[in-house]
């Protein structure tokens, strides 16, 4: 996608509110990929992903401009965090299984494009086959005829048939079976099921089930799946995103005097990964080279310069994210699309209660908000899904649909839900 990075930053407001500076790095990281795969080979290779560090406390949108911008363009994209990891030689997760992850999303991502390119094919197999097992088992009273084939395929496309059960033979899904080891996660049942047949056993199923079952079998078998697997490795190559959360939490000394397995081992195992190197996946061997890392933390204990040198210079684009204030919490509360206030209200609508919220209300909710991230832990936005679940809690619990319920949100209600809070706030400004 060939969005000018004005044009992505306008997306992105749709959905998170401030942190312009972050919003703007990622734009310049994603335009830059359009702009070295336009360069002829020669000069592409030369050119490497600038990658980024967000610094901010957390529920400020460090994740989510991440999420959106792997959205926005449609790349393999995977969070993983840095504290899952640990030094190669001790039990636990090596930090190549990140690029493994990468490149299932990538697999799993191109596989459901193509599927959708041979569902319409997979579909008349499919009518055919469930019409030709109608006819052969139908069963008619003695001395009317049967049913014709093009008299069973006109009820089926017409629905009257999706609730008659019938016999048919589905193909077993293998059983996920993963174990660890130092080369990273083995998924035994995915390799075994590429090596013997599937096996067909017998249900039960209704047409509309069935079919289902069927539309994604026929497609599977329409699909070039060495094709798949090779665009996928290409993608994850050329445009995946990697967001590595909790980065300062495997940064700094240990505080005791044995092995530290989780802070600067890992950093040196992830530095080849971050430099470009080949890592063994069981869809072939990927390339990091261009695979473009974000990096966030709070970094309130740690600092970015606490990085090894070598993982630090890796991360050229550092940017911070600031804390969010009562003017930003009544922005998210209204403005982006799907905004905390218009989930709950269709949310309640399902039960017949119409939501509606005043400004003033709105106002309220963000001073609380403000005040408590202030007074006790800083959890960004997310502060306001716990106000809003207890705001609602009693709404929520009364609401049964039998009856329309119009309920106004005002300052007034929700100084009543909060008053406890409000009074400790403000006996807070008179303790010295």
């Amino acid at each position: 996608m060939d969005l000018t990075p004005k044009q992505v930053v306008e997306e992105l407001n749709k959905y998170i509110i401030g942190q312009d500076d972050a919003k703007k790095a990622v734009a310049v990281a994603l335009r830059n990929r359009y702009r070295r795969n336009s360069l002829p080979k020669e000069v592409r290779e030369e050119i490497t992903p600038k990658n980024i560090i967000m610094k901010g406390p957390t529920g400020v949108g460090k994740t989510e401009i991440a999420r959106r911008l792997a959205r926005l363009v449609k790349a393999p994209f995977v969070k993983v965090e840095a504290t899952k990891y640990t030094e190669v030689g001790y039990v636990g997760r090596d930090v190549e299984s990140m690029i493994r992850d990468l490149v299932a999303v990538s697999v799993n991502m191109v596989k459901e494009e193509k599927t959708k390119e041979v569902e319409e094919k997979a579909k008349i197999q499919v009518a055919n086959k469930i019409v030709d097992i109608l006819f052969k088992t139908q069963v008619v009273p003695e001395g009317e005829p049967l049913k014709s084939k093009e008299a069973i395929k006109l009820d089926y496309f017409e629905g009257k048939l999706d609730k008659e059960i019938i016999e048919l033979d589905i193909a077993e899904q293998p059983k996920q079976i993963n174990i660890m080891e130092g080369m990273g996660e083995i998924n035994f049942g995915g390799i075994l099921g590429g090596v013997f047949p599937q096996k067909k056993v017998k249900k039960k199923l209704s047409i509309e089930k069935a079919r289902e079952a069927l539309i994604e079998e026929e497609a599977s078998k329409l699909i070039d799946q060495d094709a798949v697997n090779a665009e996928a490795v290409r993608r994850a190559e050329e445009e995946g995103i990697i967001f590595i959360d909790e980065m300062d939490k495997i940064i700094g000394k240990s505080a005791s005097n044995g092995p530290d397995v989780s802070r600067e081992g890992v950093q040196r195992d992830i530095l080849p990964i971050v430099e470009g190197c080949t890592v063994n996946t069981k869809y072939g061997n990927v390339k990091t080279d261009f695979i473009l890392f974000i990096c966030a933390g709070a970094f309130h204990v740690s600092k970015i310069e606490d990085m090894i040198p070598e993982l630090q210079g890796r991360f050229p684009v550092v940017v911070n994210l600031n804390s969010l204030t009562k003017e930003d919490f009544k922005k998210i509360l209204r403005e982006p699309k799907n905004s905390i206030t218009f989930q709950y209200e269709k949310l309640l609508s399902v039960d017949n209660v119409e939501l509606v919220f005043e400004d003033d209300a709105i106002d309220e909710l963000s001073a609380i908000a403000e005040e408590e991230n202030e007074t006790m832990e800083n959890i960004g936005a997310r502060r306001l899904h716990t106000l809003m679940e207890k705001l609602l809690e009693e709404i929520s619990f009364v609401a049964n649909g039998e009856e329309h319920i119009k309920v106004v949100i005002n300052r007034g209600y929700v100084q009543k839900v909060f008053k406890d809070k409000i009074k400790s706030h403000d006996l807070k400004k008179y303790v010295l």
